[in-house]
């Protein structure tokens, strides 16, 4: 997944009451004050050990603070009860925060224990908060009385926020419900954790074990990083390919060995599917039993109401509109790229079925025939270091400002750390970078915090930061030379850590913005990673340090709309899944992989040489992760960060330093307004789509016919004769769309 605020979240609002003692408090680095350089945590001081009398000594004080508050006697007004709440926690936070990271980053079985312990403790807790009658009756006199207070803008949103937070973990709801969501909330907790590390053992035990003669087509900075694999795990003169993208992706790439592919993209699909120990179908069926008895209790449908009802969409038809919008010209341009490839594939596999685990192998002859461009070329150009240099280079151009290494404590020695500098040379935050696979670190890319930006006596917390990452390891004869792929998802995670290091927010309960508005500061990002300007200042071929010629460049632009179809279907996919099954609205025992299929293949006539991007019993965004009815987050936020880039090229500069400052402005604001008012207030209108529709080659730009008789009219008589074909897609404003 591209981030992993779903894990801290859980963990930040969370409390239940405990012992704790001075001598604890004083023995434990995670419980006082860090006396560390930028106030980062002090990874070299802090044992696994530390984390369960930490979490127990924090959530008693969290719960000491709210019995304060609820013991007031004053009548309840906005400092007494919504800023006291506000300032409550905050060690738990502290803690919460670096055990998530570290949890996702960097565990191991001691870590994973503390974390199947304290999930459903933490549960408890926060429910013994979020479900206290006599707080919530003094933030609903608050909230019912607002108007009175004379509060500013962003007081008033603190308070109608935090009393909807409250509604929305059952605070209006008595007695047996009240007990019932509490153990529903207690069982999710246990079952996410489960669900998490059975992915992360099946992750960790495939090997696919190689000799040289099966690695034909395979290139050979691919090979050396098998086989140092291989080396690594004991199995010197062969080579190790394991489901981790840096590795499958390229295996299905360039491996000619059909079965092969087959049997290594198998093992990826079938990733907890495999009615053993670590299999997750029955953990899904439980998630959604719990889930719609959740919503119901909560006044809802389904789970998919419950949640999209508290995000920019509104409403989950809304959501359905959007994506079925999208699916239909997908599907047909799939297809069309379908049928480039089966001349080829025919040729070498005559009277045989083109099957999914052959999409990357074909996809990349079709690139080099018809593009003259390939992966390998592109690589030299994309080392690790440079793409880094990029994403700073841009960041300067934009904001003005600079990052610096730093000596901090770090998690693992592969960590890198930089000071982050505002134009005026003052401290913003740090930002830590951890790129490549390992045992204890889940798959995909995210960004997160160690230090959430806040204030406390006035003065700004600066944040700490982390983007984590699994991209292809350096070899001992080259550095880490990363795909496309990965160099736009640096800038991606990237993105979303401008977004904490910006953070100015005035009250932590306004620092999260909507689900569906969390995608937009690092998908912009995505825009400029490749923009014919900025490859110019990064893209130095790492062994003679030429810069990317125009060439490669105009070949990569005359390729940008390929494989789209693939790519927007399996994306799709897996967001109409993730809403077909948070949508179902009574409980009924149920195999997972049958309903995928039928919703995918059956009822939407999805391709059948494509899988959706996740599948069910490995879909960690929705399951254990922060995404549950929410996968669609990504293109809904892709229509504000196509609009948004359409601001840098209406202007004629992609590096506009006035659109970028309005937009560093809406990325300090956190949540201190709804997502559409800042996005209104940067662009100066509401989002259009089209431009979003165009980027991914669904529709095509319209040509404007000159009127009859004009000069301009008989010249390009001929060429005007056949219209611009246009997929059937909508492209007007309904609501903000």
């Amino acid at each position: 997944m591209r981030h992993i605020a779903w894990l801290f979240a859980l963990l930040v609002m969370m409390t239940i009451p405990s012992c704790s003692s001075s001598s604890v408090e004083e023995q434990n680095p995670l419980l006082v004050e860090w006396d560390t350089p930028y106030g980062v945590p002090p990874f070299d001081q802090i044992k696994v050990t530390h984390y369960i009398p930490a979490f127990e000594a924090a959530m008693a004080e969290h719960q000491a603070e709210i019995e304060a508050i609820v013991k007031v006697r004053s009548v309840p007004d906005f400092e007494n009860t919504i800023l006291a709440f506000d300032n409550a926690g905050r060690k738990l936070e502290q803690v919460a925060l670096v055990f998530g990271m570290l949890a996702a980053a960097d565990t191991n079985p001691e870590m994973q224990a503390v974390e199947a312990e304290m999930m459903p403790r933490l549960a408890v807790h926060s429910d013994q908060i979020m479900l206290n009658e006599l707080l919530f009756a003094r933030i609903k006199e608050v909230y019912d009385r607002r108007k009175e207070f004379g509060l500013d803008a962003e007081q008033l949103r603190l308070v109608e926020k935090t009393y909807t937070e409250f509604v929305r973990s059952g605070a209006l709801l008595e007695g047996e419900e009240r007990e019932r969501l509490k153990a529903i909330n207690e069982e999710l907790s246990a079952t996410s954790v489960k669900y998490g590390q059975n992915i992360l053992s099946e992750n960790n035990a495939y090997q696919l074990v190689l000799e040289s003669k099966d690695l034909i087509g395979i290139p050979s900075s691919i090979r050396d990083m098998a086989s140092e694999r291989a080396k690594e795990l004991g199995h010197s003169g062969k080579y190790v390919f394991t489901l981790h993208k840096p590795s499958l992706i390229p295996f299905l790439t360039y491996a000619e060995n059909r079965a092969l592919r087959q049997e290594i993209y198998t093992a990826y699909l079938n990733r907890c599917n495999n009615n053993n120990e670590l299999d997750n179908k029955q953990l899904i069926n439980d998630f959604i039993r719990l889930r719609i008895e959740k919503a119901k209790l909560l006044g809802y449908k389904n789970y998919a109401d419950y949640v999209i009802s508290n995000e920019m969409a509104g409403s989950t038809s809304a959501v359905y509109d959007l994506l079925d919008e999208i699916w239909t010209p997908a599907v047909e341009r799939a297809k069309g790229e379908l049928d480039e490839m089966l001349p080829l594939f025919e040729k070498d596999h005559p009277g045989e079925k083109f099957a999914s685990w052959d999409w990357w192998y074909y996809a990349e002859k079709v690139r080099k025939k018809n593009y003259a461009l390939d992966e390998e070329m592109l690589r030299p150009y994309f080392s690790l270091d440079a793409v880094r240099s990029g994403i700073f280079f841009l960041a300067n151009r934009l904001y003005g400002i600079t990052f610096r290494p730093i000596s901090v404590p770090v998690y693992n020695a592969e960590v890198s750390a930089y000071e982050v500098l505002d134009t005026d040379n003052s401290h913003i935050g740090v930002l830590y970078f951890d790129y490549h696979p390992r045992d204890g670190k889940g798959q995909g890319a995210w960004c997160g915090n160690y230090v959430e930006q806040s204030y406390v006596d006035g003065k700004r917390v600066a944040p700490v930061v982390s983007i984590v990452c699994n991209f292809t390891r350096p070899t001992a004869s080259l550095p880490s030379l990363l795909t496309l792929d990965e160099a736009e998802t640096l800038f991606h995670e990237f993105g979303h850590a401008l977004h904490f290091l910006f953070h100015d927010v005035k009250y932590r309960g306004l620092s999260e913005v909507e689900g569906d508005f969390v995608e937009l500061p690092s998908q912009v990002m995505e825009n400029w990673a490749f923009h014919p300007e900025l490859l110019k200042h990064y893209a130095v071929h790492h062994r003679t340090g030429e810069v990317i010629s125009q060439n490669i460049i105009e070949k990569m632009q005359r390729a940008e709309l390929f494989n789209q179809g693939f790519m927007t279907t399996e994306l799709i996919a897996a967001s109409l899944s993730d809403l077909d099954i948070h949508s179902m609205s009574e409980y009924v025992p149920f195999d997972p992989m049958a309903f995928e299929r039928h919703a995918l293949y059956v009822q939407r006539g999805m391709n059948p040489e494509i899988e959706p991007r996740y599948h069910y019993p490995y879909f960690s965004h929705i399951f254990d992760g922060g995404y549950s009815a929410g996968y669609y987050f990504y293109i809904w936020a892709e229509v504000l960060d196509k609009d948004a880039f359409a601001a840098f090229a209406e202007s004629g500069d992609y590096f506009n330093r006035e659109i970028a400052a309005r937009f560093r402005k809406l990325l300090e604001s956190g949540g201190s307004k709804d997502g559409m008012t800042l996005y209104r207030e940067f662009r100066g209108q509401d989002p259009d789509k089209k431009a979003m529709l165009l980027g991914r080659g669904l529709i095509e730009e319209e040509v404007e016919e000159p009127e009859e008789g004009s000069e301009a009219s008989e010249v390009d008589e001929e060429v005007t004769a056949e219209p611009v074909k246009q997929a059937e897609v909508k492209t007007d404003n309904n609501g903000w769309f």
